[in-house]
């Protein structure tokens, strides 16, 4: 069984730790090194209250993410043996905490602790999961993760643009897109509006850019690797229409996924990056 922290409810914040963990992604490529490794051997999740069946819900959510972060394969979730061991999620954990995304709040109405959602944050051994990836046919992918430099060409109901760090179209799909990103331990940096000016880089060109076109800009924006899209909204899809485009290894990878909210297209595009990148196919 898993050994908890003395203190369940430590005032030792997984919040901060993760807002700390954010900006540590966003300060170049080569993040991964011995004390950050720890990282990729860990997880959250959010539940309610501190009790037994909300705790086992909470194993195995972290179970999910933590395996997904490692391997850097999404689909290691559609793997036949994944839902035995997604049963003993609690046995696979080595300390667990944590922390009352209330806290400061005073207890009110008919609340109680127990209702209360808190963050909970579980560790692990590499003894441990690197045997799990095994069985479900991955490994660890501990090699520096390059920086992606993303340059998207958004078309709304009413106007084109094009996704910048300094621009004000969408503040909210830039902070979506690197939401995306820190599950996956991946980092992403957004071209400001002069770069994607003075290369002409627009909805139109970014629909057919080839890669090459993009290392000269995704060196200005300080990334390793260039991930080009165009997120188009749909009133026949429901939804928004994310296309992608990356090129790895001289090889070229297309995907997209359509009628969804631009948080899923965002999502689909971090998973899809993190599978090439790790070496575990297509997207």
């Amino acid at each position: 069984m898993p050994v908890a922290a003395r203190k369940l409810n430590r005032t030792v914040a997984p919040a901060a730790k993760t807002h700390a963990f954010a900006l540590m992604l966003l300060c170049g490529p080569a993040w991964v090194q011995a004390a950050d490794i720890a990282q990729l051997y860990s997880s959250d999740a959010i539940v309610t209250g501190t009790g037994e069946i909300n705790r086992q819900i909470g194993f195995r959510e972290c179970l999910r993410e933590v395996l997904v972060k490692l391997s850097g394969d999404q689909t290691i979730l559609d793997n036949s043996d994944f839902a035995a061991l997604e049963a003993q999620a609690g046995s696979f954990v080595s300390t667990f905490f944590y922390r009352d995304r209330l806290e400061g709040i005073p207890i009110h109405d008919e609340q109680g602790t127990h209702d209360r959602p808190h963050d909970l944050t579980c560790r692990y051994e590499p003894a441990t999961l690197d045997p799990l990836l095994a069985r479900l046919g991955r490994k660890p992918w501990l090699k520096s993760r390059p920086a992606i430099a993303v340059f998207l060409a958004v078309k709304d109901q009413k106007r084109r643009f094009v996704l910048t760090r300094d621009g004000s179209e969408s503040p909210y799909m830039a902070d979506s897109l690197q939401a995306a990103a820190i599950p996956l331990a991946l980092s992403v940096v957004l071209p400001d509006a002069a770069t994607m000016t003075a290369q002409k880089l627009d909805f139109a060109v970014l629909s057919q850019v080839t890669p090459e076109t993009l290392v000269g800009p995704a060196a200005d924006t300080k990334g390793d690797v260039a991930l080009s899209g165009t997120l188009t909204w749909s009133d026949a899809a429901r939804g928004w229409i994310a296309k992608w485009r990356m090129d790895a290894d001289g090889k070229l990878y297309q995907w997209q996924i359509s009628g969804v909210s631009f948080d899923d297209g965002f999502r689909n595009a971090m998973r899809g990056a993190a599978r090439i990148l790790s070496g575990n196919g297509p997207p």
